[in-house]
């Protein structure tokens, strides 16, 4: 199939999913993700109604943006570095992976530059995989309250990222875990945090996270096909 049709079916898939879990069609969005990705496969899931886009280097945003629509809403999805900051500020629509008080903190002293505010979601490695980046569920609720202190930021939910797993169940904890983690921040009612988005599910998981309170699901592979990492930046 196409991309174009790809999306379409990931699309009714994800809106299926929801009526199943008893959610309005509207509570979550399909993000495509695009890294590494050629410009026209956007375009076709663009031409299909796309306009949530995904990618996991800055560079490679930062090269897409001006050769795609301007209606666009542009996501960071991968692990960013410091020193990368600058040149993503003002481009997002949504930073996925804040992963540290060090870079939240870049983040808004960047946003603060460019005198905008930054909405951001805090990375939580809830299965506690060493080869993956963010918060522990023990460290989480105080790194909340330092970064819902940092101007320039705002803390919009959390974000994860489950282990690849031939069984997709097999992530349901993860994610019941980060949604009640989502809960148990909500309650302390702190200024500047709002836990309304909760970005986890991928391609093999989606259907799992979307029955678990899911709002973004980052889908690549289902869309555009396998990933050519010999292209990564």
């Amino acid at each position: 199939m196409s991309c174009k049709e790809n999306y379409l079916e990931v699309l009714d898939k994800v809106k299926d999913d929801l009526k199943i879990a008893g959610r309005n069609p509207e509570e979550c969005t399909l993000v495509a993700v695009s890294k590494t990705k050629p410009l026209e496969l956007l375009k076709e899931a663009y031409d299909a109604g796309c306009r949530d886009f995904g990618e996991n280097y800055v560079q490679e945003l930062v090269d897409k943006i001006p050769q795609m629509p301007d209606d666009i809403r542009w996501h960071m999805i991968g692990h960013l570095q410091t020193n990368k900051v600058k040149y993503l500020i003002g481009k997002t629509y949504l930073i996925h992976s804040v992963d540290s008080v060090k870079l939240a903190k870049e983040i808004g002293k960047q946003s603060e530059k460019a005198g905008i505010t930054t909405d951001i979601l805090l990375e939580v490695n809830v299965a506690q995989e060493e080869s993956k980046f963010g918060f522990t569920e023990k460290n989480i609720m105080d790194s909340v309250l330092e970064i819902s202190k940092i101007p320039g930021v705002c803390v919009k939910g959390l974000m994860t990222s489950a282990p690849i797993c031939d069984n997709p169940e097999e992530n349901r904890t993860y994610f019941r875990k980060l949604k009640q983690l989502s809960i148990d921040i909500k309650k302390q009612n702190i200024d500047n945090v709002y836990m309304g988005f909760l970005s986890m599910g991928m391609s093999g998981d989606y259907e799992v996270a979307l029955s678990e309170g899911s709002t973004f699901v980052r889908v690549g592979t289902a869309i555009f096909g396998e990933r050519d990492y010999s292209k990564n930046i």
